[in-house]
């Protein structure tokens, strides 16, 4: 089939496709499914990517508040993207970038551009062909060189936004030989107060998927349990799949033993046979079999670390719990994440419950944030952490604030603060970037992406990443001062890692472990290489509280 003339579509790019959907409502799991299959295809030899479709109009994630959406994920590129992309990263160990993210808003913009632009020749533009061949033209560019590319369709098959997409992938399908493609439902199946598991939610998210012309090749039912024969069969029937079509995604305590229940569910096998892999998979002897090595490894001991922030929202903070959870992994050791609220534990009217959970734990992580709400109480657990020795990681926000607090309690600036938290204050001790001060537009247009930083030889910095200089993930606008960087030279906090004259990396001499940075640690993390930062403060964490661990042989990251 020829590249279109009028919207330079060319449909030969990529290989192999399967397509996720969703059904019934959203927060099933569809990215975990999704991200699952390709770590097992992964496993059996063949290179994996990821796109993650989002139908809302926002361009990119970046101005997201996260309590609607969790936190936003950045790239190595700079990309704002939709904490998915995250678990494809952890997941498939591979780096994304911005063009592995679908928005509506990106879609639009690019095709109401080149109609400005006088692209279509006096064309009329509309969802079909343009904007649907913008969308097909951007996962087939995203799967270019690889064997398997793996589409999850965010939303919910039904959702009015969402049908731009259906029908997209409805003509993808067409285009596709039917051995190239392969559409994975994902279907909620309740229990009903006498325990019998409803198949009835899933027939009609089913029916709403072939009313406008898609046919579901595999079918995964979330469920708080295995899925019983009699219910495959009865939704094999109803849905016009064959029952060994029919997979179960139970819940499980830890989302990277997925990869191991679908595995066993035979999921990868059926995908591989549907899609003619067999033959070019490696031999199951052969396969990589670390992920499930990683994810089984016996633990011996635990340790508590207060996460201090102010969303009340687990996905908020996705990947500094797993980053914890890497580290753990990497030493041995069961970490439990013990939520502090920054407003609370401040607020005269409280019990006293945070701040009792911010006192009783072996460490403390203060990560990012934007505003000036719950400000006050991650410097004050950060006092708490310098003055009682208790092991601290500060993370971008984080790390502004540990500086806020330094020159409060060391330096005797009483209402030093960040300009972004109070224009008004007499000690700007954290001011806004030269490069920002222009910048009018909020979308896109912080320090983003991948930075190197330069470590300062004989510091802790130095020792937890056993290099002189790292490359990690950013997300700010604003940054140390340097008009306070002498007055700070006389305190104990030394500043070791920097990128020209921006600050990056902060410590604290005689502490055990005290640490900051501007930049994203957790971004870079993955199960089998866990962050730096996070390993050196379980390490700090462990030595103090006399937990040895098991010794597993994993090794933290030290390359960029």
């Amino acid at each position: 089939m020829p590249t279109d003339s009028e919207t330079g579509y060319d449909p030969t790019l990529g290989n192999k496709f399967i397509f996720v959907t969703g059904g019934v409502m959203s927060g099933l799991g569809k990215g975990i499914t999704a991200a699952s299959t390709g770590r097992l295809l992964k496993n059996a030899g063949f290179d994996v990517t990821a796109v993650k479709i989002d139908p809302y109009l926002n361009v990119d994630a970046g101005t997201m508040n996260p309590y609607q959406h969790g936190e936003v994920y950045v790239l190595k590129d700079g990309g704002e993207v939709d904490l998915d992309l995250g678990n494809y990263e952890r997941f498939l160990d591979e780096d994304m970038t911005f063009d592995h993210n679908v928005t509506t808003g990106k879609t639009y913009k690019h095709v109401i551009e080149k109609e400005r632009a006088g692209d279509y020749l006096g064309k009329t533009v509309q969802i079909i062909p343009h904007i649907t061949d913008d969308i097909k033209r951007r996962v087939r560019e995203a799967a270019e060189g690889t064997d398997v590319c793996i589409v999850e369709v965010g939303g919910t098959v039904g959702d009015i936004e969402g049908m731009p997409y259906l029908e997209a992938l409805r003509q993808f399908a067409h285009e596709e030989d039917e051995e190239d493609f392969l559409l994975t439902h994902v279907t909620l199946v309740p229990y009903s107060k006498n325990g019998e598991q409803k198949t009835k939610p899933t027939q009609h998210s089913v029916k709403e998927l072939r009313s406008i012309g898609l046919q579901p090749d595999v079918l995964v039912g979330r469920c708080d349990d295995h899925l019983e024969p009699e219910t495959k069969e009865k939704i094999a029937l109803f849905c016009d799949v064959p029952t060994d079509a029919v997979f179960s995604n139970p819940d499980v305590e830890d989302i990277y033993h997925v990869p191991l229940m679908v595995e066993e569910e035979g999921l990868d096998a059926y995908v591989m046979d549907r899609l003619n892999l067999d033959a070019k998979a490696l031999p199951e002897d052969e396969r990589d079999n670390t992920w499930r090595k990683l994810v089984t490894r016996e633990r011996e001991g635990e340790v508590d670390i207060a996460l201090v922030g102010k969303y009340d929202l687990e996905d908020a903070y996705m990947s500094v719990n797993e980053s914890l959870k890497h580290a753990g992994l990497a030493k041995g050791v069961d970490v439990n994440v013990v939520w502090v609220d920054s407003d609370e534990m401040v607020n005269a009217d409280s019990d006293g419950v945070h701040r009792e959970r911010l006192e009783s734990a072996d460490g403390i992580v203060v990560p990012g944030g934007f505003g000036s709400r719950g400000t006050e109480g991650k410097i004050h657990a950060i006092q708490y952490a310098r003055e009682h020795g208790v092991p601290f990681l500060g993370l971008c926000l984080g790390f502004q604030m540990a500086v806020v607090e330094v020159a409060r309690d060391v330096l005797g600036y009483e209402d030093a603060h960040s300009a972004e938290m109070d224009p008004d204050t007499t000690n700007p001790v954290i001011d806004i970037l030269p490069e920002q001060y222009e910048v009018s537009d909020m979308g896109g247009t912080m320090r983003l992406g991948a930075h190197q930083t330069d470590i300062t030889p004989g510091t802790l910095a130095e020792a937890v990443y056993d290099a002189t200089a790292c490359t990690e993930r950013h997300r700010h606008r604003y940054e140390v001062n340097p008009e306070y960087f002498e007055d700070f030279a006389e305190t104990p906090l030394v500043f070791s890692g920097r990128a020209g004259n921006r600050m990056e990396i902060l410590e604290y001499e005689d502490h055990p472990y005290f640490l900051g940075t501007q930049f994203h640690p957790e971004f870079r993390s993955r199960p089998g290489r866990a962050s730096p930062p996070f390993v050196g403060l379980l390490e700090a964490v462990m030595e103090l509280a006399g937990v040895e661990g098991a010794d597993n042989g994993l090794d933290k990251e030290v390359t960029a």
